[in-house]
């Protein structure tokens, strides 16, 4: 599955949609040159849902990316934008993803190198980071850590670096959800929906070789 972040416009989003992007991420860490707020990320994730190609598993799901901050702000949030998923970067408290969690929303945490069966999310986000940035960084992420996450029992969502030119030996790591941000732009924050279509045109070429 293919998950598309950092989208800040409608038109872009709604090229993702087209494309098939299973899912569409908003930022809302307020140091991102990313970050939108939730009255613009709910108008985007809308226009997006409705230029969405059918498909059996039906329109893209919306997820939210938090840095550090209080379980009550974030479900604030994700109630006011609509979210599916709640992506929590930085070393949230057990019980902050616990209470995500019990809200009905799917939660990604970020990898930690440690056991990802000790933590109570559905899915562990495997990322690169760089000068003490967690995610969001464009640097590759260790790739074997896929093989930990699945083993675990998690959901295995594999970002970090992600591009037409490496996302199909990505997709053989086995990771359920492919995320990718940075490759997709002409400068931070700004996405191209020329190099969207070269990157959904390298997956499926995947695809078609299988």
């Amino acid at each position: 599955m293919l998950k598309i972040c950092g989208i800040s416009d409608s038109a872009f989003a709604c090229a993702a949609a087209g494309a098939g992007a299973d899912y569409l991420g908003f930022v809302f860490a307020a140091e991102s040159p990313r970050r939108v707020s939730p009255a613009d990320a709910a108008r985007i994730a809308a226009s997006a849902r409705a230029a969405a190609r059918p498909r059996p598993s039906g329109p893209p799901r919306i997820v939210g990316v938090f840095t550090l901050r209080p379980a009550a702000d974030v479900l604030r949030v994700a109630g006011d934008v609509g979210l599916d998923v709640v992506q929590l970067h930085g070393r949230f408290p057990a019980e902050d993803v616990s209470a995500v969690k019990a809200r009905g929303y799917e939660t990604w945490l970020l990898d930690d190198g440690g056991d990802p069966a000790a933590t109570v999310a559905d899915g562990i986000l495997v990322d690169g980071s760089k000068g003490g940035r967690l995610g969001g960084t464009g640097e590759r992420a260790d790739w074997s850590r896929v093989a930990a996450v699945r083993a675990a029992g998690k959901r295995a969502i594999l970002a970090g670096g992600l591009s037409a030119a490496n996302i199909a030996a990505a997709a053989a790591t086995g990771a359920d959800v492919l995320d990718v941000n940075s490759s997709l732009e002409t400068s931070p924050g700004v996405k191209s929906a020329g190099r969207l279509l070269a990157l959904v045109e390298a997956l499926g070429a995947r695809g078609k070789e299988e």
